[in-house]
């Protein structure tokens, strides 16, 4: 393509919520940390090697018979309760935590897949981590 000539409707929508078209038959639950494998399709959170962060599924889903089916809307944005793997305390607060899977977040994993910064510490077991600068 060449460069503009004329005004353009890039069609801006707000980046919070965006939908992914999501893998053939991936379970997929609301509030779960989503992951790429690779594929270009959203599929359940895991520490795999080469996966990409995409986000916070808004509402479960299951892929239909064929990639991208069906779509998952994803949030982009926010902070989110999760599960710390061997547990929370306040000096965690500020660390980047990685994709252990979809519910569970830790502060080393096998293949480093960031999700965001712990923003709170709930209690000794959850806390609250803010996904804007990882999410991809």
């Amino acid at each position: 393509m060449t460069a503009l000539s004329a005004a353009y409707e890039a069609e801006r929508q707000d980046g919070e919520i965006v939908d992914v078209p999501v893998k053939a038959s991936a379970v997929i639950y609301k509030g779960g940390l989503l992951v790429d494998k690779g594929t270009g399709y959203a599929e359940a959170g895991d520490d795999g090697s080469g996966y990409a962060f995409l986000g916070v599924a808004v509402e479960s889903a299951t892929g239909g018979s064929s990639d991208g089916s069906v779509a998952v809307r994803v949030y982009k944005t926010g902070s989110f309760k999760y599960t710390l793997v061997g547990g929370a305390t306040q000096t965690n607060l500020g660390i980047r935590v990685y994709v252990s899977d979809d519910q569970t977040v830790g502060t080393s994993s096998t293949n480093s897949i960031a999700c965001g910064y712990i923003v709170k510490v709930v209690d000794a077991t959850y806390v609250k981590v803010r996904i804007n600068n990882d999410v991809k």
